[in-house]
């Protein structure tokens, strides 16, 4: 409201994948003009079955109503909001799984070279060995729709004592940078 992000900065904003949080944050941006939206959800086993008790189905669809109501409200807003997602506690989500629910909000999002998306693959809770979660963005990696329009990045947490080498492994295996 008052002018004080400079033209050349970008900001990032965080959210659920849930409407009234969304629709918030878009009003929190209003005005920004460089803007990256990152939506997440939980995709985890664990989640899936002991804090939602929702299928894999139910999970997916969070995670495209999510896409599709950020794609809406930045198409009213005029703005060109980049966007942003995460497969919250990838490392405990099955790879298979991880990549169908990221290539299903690619697909809503339609990513081009002009107008980038970021996927990032969140180490969140730290259970997977530094060379797991390397095959794992490896195999996201080289399996994800819109590849070449995606950067693919990295959240590596340190509940083990190797987030760098988790960081590290991931780039190896093919992501583009670390959050």
């Amino acid at each position: 409201e008052r002018g004080l992000i400079p033209d050349d900065v970008t900001i990032q904003v965080l959210t659920q994948a849930r409407e009234h949080i969304i629709r918030k944050t878009f009003e929190a941006v209003r005005g920004a003009k460089n803007v990256i939206v990152h939506m997440y959800n939980s995709t985890s086993v664990a989640q899936r079955e002991q804090v939602f008790g929702k299928s894999k189905e139910e999970i997916k669809k969070i995670a495209v109503d999510g896409a599709l109501l950020l794609r809406r409200l930045a198409e009213a807003s005029g703005a060109d909001y980049r966007f942003e997602y995460s497969p919250e506690s990838f490392t405990g989500t099955e790879p298979e799984y991880a990549l169908e629910v990221v290539n299903a909000v690619l697909g809503v999002w339609q990513p081009t070279a002009a107008r980038k998306a970021i996927v990032n693959l969140p180490a969140t809770v730290e259970n997977a060995m530094p060379h797991v979660y390397a095959q794992q963005v490896e195999f996201v990696h080289k399996n994800m729709k819109f590849r070449e329009n995606v950067v693919l990045s990295l959240h590596p947490h340190n509940d083990r004592g190797t987030g760098v080498a988790a960081a590290e492994f991931g780039l190896l295996a093919g992501a583009d940078r670390v959050e």
